[in-house]
């Protein structure tokens, strides 16, 4: 069984305010999505944690910014971001607007974030919310990885068409590249039935600590030019 990094992950503070963020040099990948699209429960399965995130059974609940370390505690490679769940609607007017410009800021502001994990419900992707979301982070230029969450309730036909269909709303949204890099991409995703857990677990590690490539070699048989 592969060991993954984020298995060493645990929680570190919230925030409520972009000015209380923690100091920190080292990379951070946000987490975000519906406030019923399944977000903790994704981190949890994720981090082979039960209760690294706190999965409400009230959509919603995550009201602040929550911060779990990577790697080893006296010295964190990066961290896991879980932003406020946005579509709640049993929340006042008042904390509605300071969650969304919470979001929005964060996204905009923080130079440490490297990527946005999106989760959409399979059964409802691309919602307006979720395209809205994309633009707020589109000027960025960092990518974004897409988990169609909740894939266990779908037949195999179905994820299959879901997927598809995702994928074709993403190529008509992302303006090509000259290098071919996708900043948008997606996968089918189940913490019940554990689909796409590697593949999830491969995007977010690359992010937080990517390979370095090796050095191009200075002449053709490999010597070092003086």
């Amino acid at each position: 069984m592969r060991s993954f990094l984020l298995h060493r992950s645990r929680f570190l503070t919230t925030v409520n305010h972009l000015q209380d963020l923690p100091a920190t040099v080292r990379p951070e990948v946000a987490f975000a999505g519906r406030s019923n699209a399944g977000k903790s429960t994704a981190i949890n399965i994720l981090g082979n944690q039960k209760r690294l995130a706190f999965a409400s059974k009230t959509p919603g609940r995550t009201q602040h910014i929550n911060y779990f370390s990577v790697g080893p505690e006296d010295e964190p490679v990066g961290y896991l971001v879980d932003l406020p769940g946005y579509g709640y609607a049993q929340v006042s007017g008042n904390v509605k607007l300071h969650w969304q410009h919470l979001l929005s800021d964060y996204l905009h502001a923080r130079h440490q974030l490297r990527g946005l994990v999106l989760m959409m419900d399979s059964r409802r992707p691309c919602t307006d919310l979720d395209m809205e979301l994309i633009d707020w982070f589109a000027p960025t230029r960092k990518p974004i990885h897409i988990l169609l969450t909740k894939s266990d309730k779908l037949t195999r036909q179905e994820s299959v068409k879901a997927l598809r269909a995702t994928q074709k709303i993403l190529d008509e949204y992302e303006k090509p590249t000259g290098d071919g890099e996708r900043l948008l991409t997606v996968q089918l995703f189940s913490a019940l039935k554990r689909v796409g857990i590697e593949q999830a677990h491969d995007v977010i590690e690359s992010w937080i600590a990517p390979v370095e490539k090796p050095a191009p070699e200075d002449t053709a048989d490999g010597g070092i030019i003086s």
